[in-house]
């Protein structure tokens, strides 16, 4: 059977890197599965989960991660998060106050700038808080 290697990175630590049979991640323009002899490709990655299907049968490996960009090569995957949290390490309380906090920067915002930094924090717990719902659906 046909695997590829993936290795997830953020600049703090690598979170994963190993054989997988499968990976899905949220990319730029929609959702993006990845089987081994993929098309090569970069693109800029949206803050979601990924979802790593591993290649010796033990399950799957879901990381958050707050954007980046992806590399696929053939038989290689590379994700270059700008924050990536191991599924198991993600805390639904820490993720609902981070976007409370969000939400009320958005409204006190004095400049664009602010507002635009908001914004950002705000959508990345909203699909930090999505990633959470759908690791507990597994």
């Amino acid at each position: 059977m046909a695997t590829l290697h993936v290795d997830v990175v953020s600049a703090e630590e690598s979170i994963f890197s190993g054989e997988a049979k499968f990976v899905a991640l949220p990319g730029e323009n929609g959702e993006l599965g990845i089987l081994p002899r993929h098309t090569p490709l970069i693109t800029r990655i949206r803050p979601g989960a990924v979802r790593i299907e591993k290649a010796d049968g033990s399950g799957e490996e879901f990381v958050f991660v707050a954007g980046g960009i992806l590399e696929v090569q053939p038989g290689t995957v590379t994700v270059l998060a700008d924050t990536a949290i191991r599924g198991h390490d993600l805390d639904e309380a820490k993720a609902l106050e981070a976007k409370k906090q969000a939400e009320e920067a958005m409204k006190n915002a004095k400049s664009d700038i602010d507002l635009a930094a908001a914004q950002g924090e705000f959508a990345a717990m909203a699909a930090q808080l999505a990633a959470i719902q759908k690791l507990r659906k597994k």
